[in-house]
C-alpha cells in the first residue's frame, strides 16, 4: 500500500520507518524549506536494533495514497493539512487528545477517519533520523481499521509492538489520555522523571489523583477505563522515563497543554466532576511557560 506521513517528528518518523521496513511504500511530507536536504533514507534506532528504509520526501502531497498517517502536534494540525492536496482513502491520526477526530472528520468524512493512538518515548535526532527510547510501543486502532490494516498490525506485533483493535472509540482515545495527561502534567510541573516522582510522596500523590480525575471524566464521556490497570502501567515504566511535554518545556518549545489537559478540565465542567489536581498542574506549567517567556 501507499502511505503518507504528515508530521515528520519523532512519532511520524518512527511510524514511517517501521512501515517502510515492512516493505510498504512511504512518502514523508516535510516543510518546503527542509525538502532539498531531506535524506532519501529513514533510520530508527530501537532497543532491539536499527531499522532503515528508503522513503520519498515531498513538500505537498499531490498523488493519492491509501493511508495518510497524521503525527503533527495538535496546534500544527490545521496548517499542516494545507500540504495535503491529494485524495486519501483512510486517515489515521496519531495526535494527542480527543478533539482532533471531529476536526478531521469534518474535512474528510466520518468513515474515512480511523482514530488511533500510540504510546512510546521517541525522539527525532536529525532529519530522517529517529530513536525509540522506551522498550515498548503500544499501538491501538479503532476496530474499523482492521480490514485494511490488519495484516500490517500483525507484522508490527512481530516487531515487538503491542497492538489492539478497539471497538469503542471513546475507550480508545481516553485510554491513552488517562495515561498521558497525568504523566505529562506531573513530570512537567515537577521537573522529575518517573523514578523521582515515585520517590517523592507528594508528587506521587498528585500523579495518583490526576489519574483518578482523568478516569472519572473518561467514564462520564463513555469510555471504559480502569484506574488499577493504569497504575500497574505506571509501575512498570522505566524509572528514567520523561514525558515529551516535559522535554518541550525544558527546551522552551510550544506545549500541547490544551490538547492534553484541556479535555479533562472541559469534561469536568461538562459532567460536574471536580478535577482540582489537573487544574493546579496546568496552572503550575503555565506559570513556568510565562516565566520563560519573560526572560
Amino acid at each position: 500500500m501507499k502511505h503518507a506521513i504528515l508530521g515528520a517528528g519523532a512519532i511520524g518518523g518512527l511510524v514511517g520507518t517501521v512501515l517502510g521496513s515492512l516493505g510498504e511504500d512511504v512518502t514523508v511530507i516535510v516543510r518546503s524549506e527542509k525538502l532539498t536536504d531531506y535524506p532519501e533514507t529513514l533510520s530508527l534506532e530501537r532497543p532491539s536494533g536499527t531499522l532503515t528504509t528508503p522513503a520519498k520526501a515531498v513538500a505537498r502531497l499531490t498523488k493519492p495514497v491509501d493511508v495518510l498517517w497524521i503525527a503533527t502536534k495538535t496546534y500544527q494540525l490545521r496548517a499542516a493539512l494545507e500540504a495535503v492536496e491529494a485524495a486519501t482513502n483512510t486517515v489515521v491520526p496519531l495526535l494527542n487528545g480527543v478533539d482532533h477526530v471531529a476536526v478531521l472528520r469534518s474535512r474528510y468524512g466520518h468513515d474515512h477517519v480511523v482514530p488511533a493512538t500510540i504510546s512510546v518515548e521517541a525522539e527525532r535526532l536529525a532529519p530522517g533520523r529517529f530513536v525509540q527510547r522506551s522498550p515498548f510501543v503500544r499501538f491501538n486502532l479503532a476496530a474499523s481499521a482492521e480490514p485494511l490494516l490488519g495484516s500490517i498490525v500483525a507484522r508490527l506485533t512481530d516487531l515487538g509492538f503491542t497492538c489492539q483493535f478497539i471497538p469503542n472509540q471513546q475507550t480508545l482515545l481516553w485510554s491513552k489520555l488517562c495515561f498521558l495527561a497525568p504523566f505529562a502534567l506531573v513530570t512537567s510541573a515537577s521537573g522529575k522523571n518517573k523514578g523521582e516522582i515515585y520517590a517523592d510522596a507528594e508528587w506521587k500523590g498528585k500523579l495518583d489523583s490526576a489519574v483518578v480525575e482523568a478516569c472519572a471524566v473518561a467514564k462520564a464521556d463513555g469510555a471504559e477505563v480502569d484506574v488499577s490497570k493504569l497504575r500497574e502501567t505506571f509501575d512498570g515504566l522505566p524509572p528514567t522515563i520523561r514525558s515529551s511535554m516535559q522535554k518541550d518545556l525544558v527546551a522552551r518549545r510550544q506545549l500541547e497543554l490544551d490538547a492534553i489537559g484541556g479535555p479533562i478540565v472541559r469534561g469536568g465542567e461538562r459532567y460536574g466532576i471536580a478535577v482540582p489536581t489537573t487544574i493546579d498542574l496546568i496552572a503550575t506549567i503555565n506559570a513556568v511557560v510565562n516565566q520563560n517567556s519573560s526572560q
